[in-house]
Order: C-alpha cells, then sequence, then structure tokens
C-alpha cells in the first residue's frame, strides 16, 4: 500500500489523519466504527481531541529508481508517479524526468522497475 500522510495511534489502533487548527484530530476508517459517521461509501470520519491521541507522525512512501532516491506521490494499476528528491536538476533531466515545478520533478515508473520500496516516517 502506497501512503502519503498522517497518520495516529489513537486507543491502539492506527488510523489515517488529519490533524485540525482547533487542537482535534480527524481520523479516519473504511469500516463502519462506533462514533465514526460516514462522509462516502467506504470512508468514515470522528474527531477526537489531539490530547487523546497516543502518537501522531506523518508517513510517506520512499523508493528507489534507476539508482536514485523517489518518494511514491500515486499509483495507478502496475505504475507508481515517483518524485525526485536527489535535488539535482542534470540529474533529473538524465532520467528524462517531468518538471512539475521549480526543484519538482516526477515521472511514471513501471512498479517492476522499482527498488527498495518501503516507508518513511518523519
Amino acid at each position: 500500500m502506497i501512503r502519503d500522510g498522517y497518520v495516529a495511534i489513537w486507543k491502539g489502533s492506527e488510523y489515517e489523519a488529519s490533524p485540525t487548527p482547533e487542537g482535534e484530530v480527524r481520523l479516519y476508517t473504511t469500516q463502519p466504527a462506533e462514533g465514526f459517521a460516514e462522509t462516502r461509501p467506504g470512508r468514515y470520519r470522528r474527531s477526537v481531541p489531539a490530547s487523546e491521541i497516543e502518537r501522531l507522525r506523518y508517513v510517506r512512501t520512499a523508493c528507489r529508481w534507476r539508482g536514485e532516491r523517489f518518494i511514491v506521490v500515486g499509483e495507478h494499476e502496475t505504475w507508481l508517479r515517483v518524485e525526485y528528491v536527489g535535488g539535482r536538476g542534470p540529474v533529473a533531466e538524465r532520467l528524462g524526468l517531468d518538471r512539475i515545478d521549480h526543484g519538482v520533478w516526477q515521472t511514471w515508473a513501471p512498479r517492476a522497475e522499482v527498488e527498495e520500496l518501503h516507508e518513511e516516517f518523519i
């Protein structure tokens, strides 16, 4: 599974999460659960005070492609959308990456070519 976003531990379970400026954390699940309201089919949300959260971290999926470090920002079928994190324009150009913004380079990589796929908590 490709993850890129906050995760929270609440009452011993892990949830996708979204902290709010009001001091709450929105928790998300794909299954009906007590206190969670359905926001759309297969998506449920509950807000809890941040003080009840046991741990809140940001997780992203990282990998190597063609010998360089990337983060995974999307997926579709057998392809991964990867973003170069090496910060070197000539390398990005050599790899044929698409320039999305100043210093931001991405491409679609065949999943079979991606190595060292792993999660990083930051």
